[in-house]
């Protein structure tokens, strides 16, 4: 009988395949097709995510057992591989016989019957491989570490800019791990001691320097937590937590955050405002507005008015009001690669245009900013052209503005830059940039 949980798993990375349809949204329809149970929807997930975040070394594998190219076979019969493979070299707990026999049935029902004699034979040597994952050997050290974790060979090449071999490694290493889901207590509902009591029955432990958050390992943000059903919580990432504490917030203050959906940087500057002030958020996107309309109504934010606007378009009514503005720019997100495992994909065509829209958002942001006041320039990037680069472009052209230092909890940064990296912060990756508007200021 085949597992619902392969089943879901095979539709979503078909779906991905073939549409381009964003994985978890793919998975999530997948299961609910498939009617799975929490444990075959936790083991969909595991293997779909696993698929991508591994796909360019299984294919290495399986290529070593094939006699056509990975590319040649039919598309659906190399989906049924690749997930097989998974579980066979990555998922210990899932026998040899249980992966192999479903992945022939896969290819029976999906495929045709002839083409499951070829998977059980591939499936039968890549499962004498189990134990140890063979390891890749090229002369060409970005080509090697690329085959091996699955990232493109031009993105190895500019983390190896900025990093050395081993750290290199270490940060594709955690690139492919599972990721922690992190809680940040919002103060407008509770104390970080008081969720620490409910959280704690749960196995969630406080994180190690970013102030009230609270780590939830082996499980995804549980829908039914009552913590964050009734907004005493919401699920962000501490680096960009950090970046927010950073800014400097205080209540009675004026915040605009002109890039805000998904919405985390605004509930954290309302956290930190303790709903007090004024803090206006703006995105293109209305529906992503709405959503963060409903989960603020949840946090019992009341000082966060939502619009739709386009980051780079200067809007006279808002000329230096702000004490604080928050730029998270449109990015290439290649530091979300641990939760995201499809965004590794891209072509370094499709980020190079980035820069120049993040610099016209960033000219644009400092016109809101009043004298003396801060700029939060972020992404979840790691690539230096989407951050440092665009900062000191700014810089060159606003002489009425600096980077100022800054310390917080998990961040020094005597630059007023910060880098945070996977593999060593135990984060997303993320930048950081604080920049101060001069009291008295030159030209616009």
């Amino acid at each position: 009988m085949l597992s619902g949980g392969r089943v879901a798993a095979l539709k979503a990375l078909t779906a991905f395949r073939r549409s381009g349809v964003w994985p978890q949204d793919a998975l999530d329809a997948a299961i609910r097709r498939e009617k799975l149970d929490t444990r075959d929807a936790a083991l969909a997930q595991r293997i779909c995510r696993g698929v991508l975040r591994n796909r360019m070394y299984l294919d290495w594998i399986l290529a070593r057992h094939l006699s056509t190219p990975c590319e040649k076979l039919e598309p659906q019969l190399l989906d049924i591989l690749r997930l097989s493979a998974y579980q066979l070299l990555f998922l210990d707990r899932i026998p040899v016989n249980a992966a192999v026999s479903q992945g022939v049935e896969l290819t029976k029902k999906f495929v045709n019957i002839r083409a499951s004699g070829l998977a059980n034979a591939v499936l039968r040597k890549v499962a004498a491989e189990r134990g140890g994952l063979p390891a890749v050997k090229h002369s060409d050290l970005a080509e090697s570490l690329s085959l091996r974790y699955s990232h493109p060979k031009w993105l190895v090449e500019q983390f190896l800019t900025r990093l050395s071999a081993a750290e290199c490694e270490a940060l594709l290493a955690a690139d492919n791990e599972e990721p922690f889901v992190t809680l940040q207590t919002n103060r407008i509902r509770t104390t970080a001691d008081e969720l620490e009591a409910e959280l704690s029955d749960l196995g969630a432990v406080r994180h190690p320097w970013c102030e009230g958050a609270f780590v939830l390992s082996g499980q995804g943000a549980p829908a039914e937590l009552s913590a964050l059903r009734d907004g005493r919580c919401w699920v962000q990432d501490p680096a960009a937590r950090c970046a927010v504490t950073a800014a400097g917030i205080k209540p009675g203050m004026t915040v605009l955050d002109i890039c805000a959906a998904p919405g985390g940087k605004s509930f954290a500057a309302a956290s930190d405002m303790l709903n007090k002030g004024d803090l206006r958020a703006f995105d293109i996107g209305e529906k992503k507005l709405s959503r963060m309309d409903a989960m603020a109504e949840t946090l019992g934010i009341t000082i966060m008015r939502t619009a739709p606007m386009d980051g780079s378009v200067y809007c006279s009514a808002m000329k230096e009001i702000a004490d604080v503005v928050i730029a998270d720019v449109p990015c290439s997100g290649f530091g979300t690669m641990r939760k995201n495992p499809d965004v590794r994909y891209k072509e370094d065509e499709e980020t190079k245009g980035l820069p120049e829209i993040q610099l016209a958002i960033l000219k644009n942001a400092i016109n809101y900013v009043k004298p003396g006041g801060v700029l939060l320039y972020s992404t979840c990037t790691l690539l230096q052209r989407e951050n440092e680069d665009v900062v000191n472009a700014f810089l060159h052209e606003r002489k009425d503005t600096h980077l100022e230092a800054f310390s917080v909890p998990g961040a020094e940064a005597p630059e007023g830059m910060k880098t945070f990296w996977p593999h060593k912060d135990g984060t997303d990756g993320f930048f950081a940039a604080k920049l101060r508007r001069d009291t008295t200021h030159g030209e616009d």
